[in-house]
């Protein structure tokens, strides 16, 4: 079905007021785009190892973009006039250009096409495979299905693939498993299919809990895998013989004191989603709290550790 995408340039203080005409005028979604957001983001409190410098600017602009059916278009935009008029006039503060622009798109689009750009993805004998392509496992060739869904982990990201190296040059057979931070549960889900006996899998996110519980059930590794909704090791209280925390330095940095409460003797700790900059950093907290770094790894501007205590 067809469908026009109206975008409106306002501001950032008028954008809830644009949203709430759009939504009046019956839009079938709406969308608000604002750098102020992402600025608030930054600083929240909310832990961000590497984001894009250009992004991060209050330069007071927005865009609202409503969704409305192709047959009707002429009198939503009659009545978006009006309003907008009514706007101008009655706003006691900057409200921008509210510039409209409009594009003819299909419904299809906002459901499907971001799938075209997830592929198998391939790391030593482990194959992350989106759930919607078929794709005949190779002799010896373990496939992880995936539905991302609005969690973190696709395969694509270097932490998510040197985590995945690191775990099969270890090897998992019979071994319990631990996955701090699960995302969609792809490590997890790969431990299992290569030969974990037992994984537990934590996430403070509820959409990467949801996305990596039915990503267990896509592999029928349900009865094999446990996750839950907690912030970071809070929920469990056993001892693992392999800790896995693909994360962000800083909050490394935190579990550098207590992870080893939950390690097996001789056990390891693979830890992942370190930009460059921050090597130093975390490396020195795990230094500090008597771990020792078996191997280091790299890919782009990302750092893996494989570490034991």
């Amino acid at each position: 079905m067809k469908y026009y995408e109206l975008t409106i340039d306002t501001s950032s203080d008028a954008s809830e007021l644009v949203a709430e005409i759009l939504t009046e005028l019956g839009s079938n979604g709406i969308g608000i785009y604002d750098n102020r957001d992402l600025l608030g983001l930054a600083d929240s409190g909310v832990v961000w190892d590497y984001m894009e410098e250009h992004l991060i600017k209050d330069d007071g602009k927005a865009q609202v973009k409503g969704y409305f059916e192709v047959d009707n278009i002429q009198e939503v935009l009659s009545e978006l006039d009006k309003k907008l008029a009514f706007l101008k006039e009655n706003c006691p503060f900057d409200y921008g250009t509210l510039d409209i622009s409009k594009t003819l798109v299909d419904d299809e689009d906002w459901v499907n096409n971001w799938k075209q750009y997830y592929k198998p993805i391939q790391e030593g004998r482990v194959t992350i495979v989106p759930e919607w392509i078929d794709y005949e496992a190779k002799e010896g060739e373990y496939i992880v299905k995936i539905d991302p869904g609005m969690a973190f982990g696709t395969g694509e990201h270097e932490s998510t693939k040197m985590c995945l190296m690191l775990l099969q040059a270890l090897g998992v057979e019979d071994k319990s498993v631990i996955d701090v931070g699960t995302g969609s549960g792809i490590l997890a889900l790969a431990s299992a299919k290569l030969g974990a006996k037992f994984v537990e899998a934590y996430d403070i996110d509820d959409n990467a809990v949801k996305s990596a519980k039915e990503n267990c059930v896509l592999n029928n590794l349900q009865d094999k895998i446990y996750v839950a909704n907690a912030n970071l090791l809070d929920k469990t209280t056993g001892k693992f013989d392999i800790v896995l925390a693909n994360i962000t330095a800083d909050v490394l940095i935190m579990l550098s004191n207590s992870l080893g409460d939950y390690l097996k003797k001789d056990g390891i700790v693979i830890i992942s989603g370190i930009i460059l900059k921050r090597e130093n950093d975390v490396k020195k907290a795990f230094e500090d709290n008597g771990f020792k770094v078996l191997q280091r790894i790299n890919m782009g501007e990302w750092v893996a550790f494989k570490l034991t205590k």
